[in-house]
């Protein structure tokens, strides 16, 4: 368990590590680099860099945490890799069904296998369920998601490398939208971000922008939030039109 200061959650919970890249999204990924840190500064959780490994003895973390937290499962990994067991995935989830005041932020780039195991899953309300898209041809995610009885689904565009028009988002209750960032990220189009915005307000759907990624690909030069010391500051900075959007997904009592 780590604090985390990912714009849209509030730790990382990581029962897996390790990845391969499938998709154009994959490319510069945060986790393979900070994976290759973490193992060069001798962490025993990374001894083996960034092959995919399960961590049973992390699966008892959550019932320690003291308060309601809201929570990315595996951050530094994908559940349904085809290398996790889905004997594994079920612990997980069982320990996601057992503690029901945490929210947990499930976020997968392979959609078929979600769906292939979704009905072995038990689905609790505290349970988000989201795909990966980072352009217009890993759109068809979106309806794998679709399929799932999660009560809550979302879809992280990030990074957005590309337009998305095929935008489903009938089942959909969140969407986040970022830039790539880092030194080789690749250019974020506002006119792709406001037709995301756009869908969302015709379909009421939460937005999240959560960042451009790099000041250069910013569409306002003078955005105050591409100041580090911007309260609200996030890479390359996260105002759109003058306003910042950080809406969450409306969770019925």
């Amino acid at each position: 368990m780590a604090q985390s200061n990912i714009e849209w959650t509030e730790l990382t919970w990581n029962p897996v590590t390790g990845c391969s890249k499938i998709s154009p999204g994959c490319k510069f990924c945060y986790a393979e680099s900070m994976t290759r840190r973490l193992t060069a500064m001798g962490v025993e959780k990374y001894k083996d860099g960034f092959k995919v490994r399960t961590h049973p003895d992390t699966l008892n973390i959550p019932y320690g945490w003291k308060k309601s937290k809201v929570v990315f499962v595996n951050s530094m990994s994908d559940l349904f890799h085809p290398e996790v067991p889905i004997e594994f995935i079920k612990a997980v989830f069982a320990v996601m069904n057992n503690t029901p005041q945490h929210i947990y932020q499930v976020l997968t780039k392979r959609s078929e296998r979600l769906v292939e195991f979704a009905d072995q899953l038990s689905w609790t309300p505290n349970i988000w369920m989201g795909v990966s898209i980072e352009n217009e041809e890993y759109a068809y995610r979106i309806d794998n998601l679709s399929l799932t009885p999660a009560k809550i689904k979302f879809l992280s565009i990030e990074p957005l490398i590309g337009p998305v028009r095929t935008l489903n988002l009938d089942s959909i209750d969140w969407v986040i939208v970022g830039g790539e960032s880092g030194h080789k990220a690749r250019p974020l189009e506002k006119e792709w971000i406001d037709f995301v915005k756009l869908r969302c307000e015709q379909s009421n759907v939460a937005f999240f922008f959560k960042q451009w990624g790099k000041p250069k690909f910013n569409a306002n030069p003078h955005d105050p939030t591409i100041d580090a010391k911007h309260p609200k500051h996030a890479k390359g900075g996260c105002e759109l039109d003058g306003q910042i959007f950080r809406e969450l997904p409306v969770v019925a009592a």
